[in-house]
């Protein structure tokens, strides 16, 4: 598995969302390296590790990125957050969690009324196996729309994510991660503490989806980040940053 590490300080292990890749967090990534050892994960399937045959589970990936890592606070982004949240809940290694919108349950269900429509998720993983650019380019005219200089943040995105495009079998894998995968009953006994970033646009993992999840967890606590979208980190990493830099130094 490829995990690009920079920077210096407390280590942070960061992990994309659904047919991504580590380069997504580009912009966030500028913003943290002066603060943090970043680990970058490419998850099994993903950017740099396309051939990595590891199955997208929970354990498996989990355990192999600890594997890879030194202790750190574990940041996972929409998919990349049930992996996030599981080696918090398992992984003693793991110091800290970051839910950045993501949620430990993506569905609509019995008394979980905040979770996205099952079939939302099915025509997205149609539209990227249909056309991965162009659903790829559409998301990110979404989540850059508000930001200065946003035509070329967006095409400088669009390049490097469409340079390593995902091995066809994760996008049915991730699917089924995202309408299977409920978390919500190791919350209350979560080891570490958690924060959970939303976007105040986000349309999949809304802002009340976030604050349902932390207060089901110990040490919890909910931030929404104004105008950001699915990955507020495209349209405020500035915002980000500071909120992952002010929860790690709690940690200390």
């Amino acid at each position: 598995m490829h995990i690009e590490v920079s920077g210096n300080g407390p280590d942070l292990v960061l992990l994309h969302g659904w047919a991504m890749h580590g380069e997504v967090f580009a912009p966030l990534v500028d913003q943290l390296r002066s603060h943090f050892t970043v680990h970058v994960v490419d998850l099994p399937g993903h950017g740099r590790s396309v051939e990595d045959s590891t199955p997208l589970r929970l354990p498996y990936v989990v355990n192999a990125i600890a594997a890879a890592t030194p202790p750190a606070v574990w940041c996972g982004w929409s998919l990349g957050g049930l992996f996030a949240q599981h080696a918090a809940a398992t992984v003693p290694k793991v110091r800290g969690l970051v839910m950045l919108a993501s949620s430990p349950r993506f569905v609509r269900g019995q008394g979980w009324p905040e979770g996205a429509d099952a079939a939302v998720l099915t025509q997205l993983g149609q539209a990227l196996h249909d056309d991965f650019a162009s659903t790829i380019e559409r998301f990110l005219a979404l989540d850059v729309m508000a930001t200065p200089q946003a035509r070329q943040q967006m095409q400088q995105l669009r390049q490097r994510l469409l340079a390593l495009p995902p091995a066809p079998r994760v996008l049915q894998e991730g699917l089924k991660l995202l309408q299977d995968t409920d978390l919500r009953g190791a919350l209350s006994g979560l080891p570490r503490p958690s924060l959970w970033m939303a976007g105040q646009r986000d349309r999949v993992v809304t802002p009340a989806a976030m604050q349902a999840a932390a207060a089901l967890a110990p040490r919890a606590h909910a931030l929404t980040i104004a105008q950001g979208g699915h990955a507020p980190f495209l349209a405020r990493p500035e915002q980000v940053g500071q909120a992952l830099q002010q929860f790690v130094a709690t940690l200390a």
